[in-house]
């Protein structure tokens, strides 16, 4: 009756372990106890590259912390992380397609994007704004019919704006650009009247203009961006890994210093980022 009872035992035993043994991307990373990390060096203040040429910013934060935690999880010492430069266009690709095992940027969630990569818990909540030039009288959305507007092309940004633009009946050139920096210049050198963007992204392209008091933010907030970190489609450990890592941030102080770090000139979060974290605070 023992030796049954023991045999029955190691049969749970062997299904527990094998329950809990990593797969897709986690088993890849266990094995070369290394992880590759897309990260965007245009999108200031959310992910860039600093002056020492390592990637940084609000996003790289909750990465690395998120990356910690996946070492812990997978109970892989010294997990060497593999940094693979991303951008607007090739982000979703990159994890979609094994470059990148998960990508931290400004990426809003979609739906039409769940159909290529999967995302996390909301990680920040922006919404499109637009910058303008100071001397050019524009206040508004409103003020830029028969005007030109600066966007980076196959953005949210871009469809907000043209849902706008339509829903208002205005007439205004949509000007699509390859890269924010494009964007920007184009701005500056007085090809678009306006360039439309995630508003902290704006904050960050304004402060590298070349006269940012040149430059003015306007009050409209006209979309709704939740971002998340971009995970591989399909592959329920590597996000929940990712959330759980996630969750273990939003659930401490930690979260708390990484905002002050980047946005404390905003004093709090604002009411709908406090409850994301709230949310993301996934109890065991």
């Amino acid at each position: 009756m023992r030796a049954v009872l023991l045999f029955v035992l190691a049969l749970f035993a062997a299904a527990a372990a094998q329950a809990q043994a990593p797969e897709g991307r986690l088993k890849k990373i266990a094995a070369a106890k290394s992880i590759s990390v897309a990260y965007r060096a245009d999108a200031v203040p959310f992910s860039f590259v600093n002056d020492k040429g390592q990637p940084d910013g609000y996003a790289i934060d909750l990465c690395k912390r998120v990356v910690n935690s996946i070492e812990r999880q997978l109970n892989v010492a010294g997990l060497k992380v593999n940094w693979v430069p991303v951008t607007v266009q090739t982000r979703f690709e990159a994890v979609a397609k094994g470059r990148a095992d998960m990508e931290c940027g400004s990426s809003t969630m979609t739906l039409a994007r769940m159909k290529e990569v999967d995302f996390s818990s909301v990680t920040f909540v922006e919404t499109t704004g637009l910058l303008a030039r100071t001397d050019a009288g524009v206040r508004s959305l409103s003020d830029l019919s028969g005007k030109s507007i600066a966007v980076v092309a196959g953005t949210t940004n871009e469809r907000a704006i043209n849902e706008q633009l339509k829903r208002r009946q205005m007439n205004a050139t949509v000007l699509p650009f390859n890269s924010r920096d494009e964007a920007l210049a184009a701005l500056e050198g007085g090809k678009a009247d306006a360039f439309a963007s995630d508003r902290l992204l704006l904050v960050g392209a304004g402060s590298k203009a070349k006269d940012p008091r040149a430059l003015t933010l306007l009050p409209d907030q006209l979309s709704f961006e939740p971002y998340g970190i971009v995970v591989p489609r399909g592959d329920a450990g590597m996000r929940l890994a990712v959330n759980t890592g996630l969750a273990q941030v939003f659930g401490g102080d930690e979260i708390v210093e990484i905002f002050r770090r980047w946005f404390g000139a905003l004093g709090r979060p604002s009411a709908v980022l406090e409850s994301a974290y709230i949310l993301g605070t996934i109890p065991e």
